[in-house]
């Protein structure tokens, strides 16, 4: 068990950590200004094809960029630092951005290369779910008896 822990932590701490810095620099200047600018700009093209469009809601990009920079922060904390049941719900807003964002980059006819980063993120996340599952799966089974005569005997008594 203390093997499973260990790898995933190894997906869990530097995909979190990794996804929180960028949702800090959607968030802020101060983090890194290349990435600051450009998201800004991004994130005008993607009010252009948020999926509520088709009901008549298109965000304000700005407001839009730091709603989603605001989650991706939370949620990669959590997934680093919260508790079990924080880690899950920080673990599914992720995978709901990443999807959200392949969409997006999708929706607006982007390359491939531009695509990857949130693909492999959503790769690694689902890898995450998948380790995490057998992980409880492991817990779960248990050796089971073989039922015999004298077990069912004693069961009647």
């Amino acid at each position: 068990i203390a093997a499973g822990a260990l790898l995933l932590s190894v997906l869990r701490v530097p995909l979190g950590g990794f996804l929180a810095r960028v949702g800090a620099a959607e968030l802020s200047e101060q983090i890194s200004a290349p990435v600051s600018e450009r998201m800004k700009a991004l994130f005008v093209q993607f009010a252009e094809v948020f999926p509520l469009k088709v009901f008549g809601y298109q965000p304000d990009p700005l407001s839009y960029q730091t709603a989603v920079g605001f989650l991706e922060l939370l949620a990669g904390l959590l997934l680093v630092t919260g508790p079990p049941m924080l880690q899950e719900i920080g673990h599914l807003f992720l995978i709901l951005l990443m999807i959200g964002a392949i969409f997006t980059l999708a929706a607006l006819k982007e390359s491939l290369s531009t695509c990857i980063p949130a693909i492999v993120c959503l790769v690694f996340l689902l890898l995450l779910d998948i380790a995490q599952l057998l992980a409880q799966t492991k817990k779960v089974v248990r050796p089971t008896r073989k039922k015999t005569l004298s077990t069912f005997k004693e069961s009647w008594k």
